[in-house]
């Protein structure tokens, strides 16, 4: 009689604590601006990216993508972190228009897949250019904020 008590006991304590809790308003708020506020910051280093392109500014890569990062160029090349500095660093284009639109954030916990649209238009080599690719960038976010640590380009026809 007193296990049974003693097991019931236990029961009526331990049971609350496994009850998954739901959350309340205000977390549920909190949550939300933090996405938002995560996503601004997103499309905030898309832009800055484009802009970093157009400049030939490595320094934007330096800091803003990981020392693991690995990109395939539209040509279908992979590259690392050095490779994509030097890339930009080196490219030999003026561009007269370079921008980032239809940017998509999604957000999983510490990782976010970043898509969008990059129009540039300029020249190469003396030849005239207009181009558009689809662009996805993955981040992480960890000490040193979001660090890009993936990036696939596509060029679109036309």
């Amino acid at each position: 009689m007193k296990k049974g008590l003693i097991v019931g006991l236990l029961a009526i304590c331990v049971v609350p604590c496994v009850r998954p809790q739901t959350p309340t308003s205000a977390e549920m708020k909190e949550v939300a601006k933090e996405n938002e506020i995560r996503q601004e910051e997103l499309v905030n280093l898309e832009k800055e990216t484009v802009r970093a392109i157009q400049s030939n500014n490595v320094g934007l890569f330096r800091q803003a993508y990981g020392d693991d990062f690995v990109g395939i160029l539209p040509s279908g090349q992979a590259v690392d972190k050095a490779a994509w500095i030097a890339s930009v660093e080196n490219v030999g284009t003026k561009y007269d228009s370079f921008v980032a639109t239809d940017i998509r954030v999604r957000l999983f916990e510490e990782t976010a897949v970043v898509t969008c649209l990059w129009s540039l238009r300029g020249t190469k080599n003396g030849h005239s250019f207009s181009q558009q690719l689809r662009v996805i960038h993955v981040y992480i976010y960890g000490q040193r904020g979001w660090q890009a640590i993936a990036a696939q380009e596509t060029l679109l026809p036309g």
